[in-house]
């Protein structure tokens, strides 16, 4: 990567609503980080790199209620009752959210599934790359408010893990 791509890359992460922007190529790895954004440091990685870094935290005082969405017909969410302990995995971007690699495979994850850290969770598309989201910690897959295909804001809830023991 030249300069020139280099200061494109940062002036086009300066105009739009991206916070963080990951490339990794041929063991070159190049993070941007817009200026006051590093505390929220959203993870992904480029599919020309099938690999992702864990998810941000929760922010402090949860996250943001998602907004109601219509379930696909194949894949209705499950919701568990309000008094579970259960914790939130949120997109680290904006973008689509996919359950599954493509659309003939079957998907990352299902409720009631255990997850490991590190576990490729889903995909948000973004600008046309897919990004790899992966469990930022291990847990039981107890809820998927988000339908497959559905637009998702930064931070919005992707699946809600009850924490194991």
């Amino acid at each position: 990567m030249d300069d020139r791509q280099l200061k494109d890359l940062m002036d086009y992460l300066a105009r739009s609503s991206f916070i963080e922007f990951e490339l990794e190529r041929d063991g070159f790895k190049l993070r941007l980080v817009k200026a006051g954004g590093a505390a929220q440091a959203p993870a992904a990685a480029v599919a020309l790199v099938p690999q992702g870094a864990p998810a941000p935290p929760e922010p402090p005082g949860g996250s943001a209620p998602a907004p109601p969405h219509t379930p696909s017909p194949g894949a209705p969410p499950t919701v568990l009752p309000p008094e579970a302990p259960l914790e939130a995995i949120t997109s680290p971007m904006v973008g689509t959210f996919f359950r599954a690699p493509n659309s003939n495979a079957d998907p990352f994850v299902e409720v009631g599934d255990v997850v490991q850290l590190g576990q490729v969770i889903c995909i948000v598309e973004a600008m046309k790359l897919m990004n790899e989201i992966e469990a930022d910690r291990s847990g039981e897959i107890a809820e998927i408010p988000v339908a497959n295909g559905q637009p998702v804001e930064f931070g919005e809830t992707l699946f809600r893990l009850r924490p194991l023991p």
